[in-house]
């Protein structure tokens, strides 16, 4: 059964930091590309950050470039973003996806930036 679980989302205070866990099982891991995405209340899914199989690329949204960074753990079947200088307006659900052959969601962890 393919499951992807995160972890790690919470309540910050505007500037700091939180660093989100996807761990995945169910399927060949390295052999898929990972991303983050986000959803918050009345907006469009947005794709934040995204890591090549088995992992040589990444890319970034622009409203995220320099603050956040994804990185994968091909042994641990574990992909993360540390989330840096965080913003009120980073407030949303985040999910990790894994696409390749399939693609896979995980249920998402909510992460709130507010003083």
């Amino acid at each position: 059964q393919v499951q992807l679980v995160e972890s790690g989302g919470g309540l910050v205070q505007p500037g700091g930091s939180l660093r989100l866990s996807c761990v995945a099982s169910g399927f060949t891991f390295s052999w898929y590309a990972m991303s983050w995405y986000r959803q918050a209340p009345g907006k469009e899914r947005e794709r934040v950050a995204g890591i090549s199989s088995p992992g040589g690329s990444t890319m970034y949204a622009d409203s995220v470039k320099g603050r956040f960074t994804i990185s994968r753990d091909n042994a641990k079947n574990t992909v993360y973003l540390q989330m840096n200088s965080l913003k009120p307006e980073d407030t949303a659900v985040y999910h990790c996806n894994a696409r390749g052959h399939d693609d896979y969601w995980g249920q998402g962890t909510q992460v709130t930036v507010s003083s």
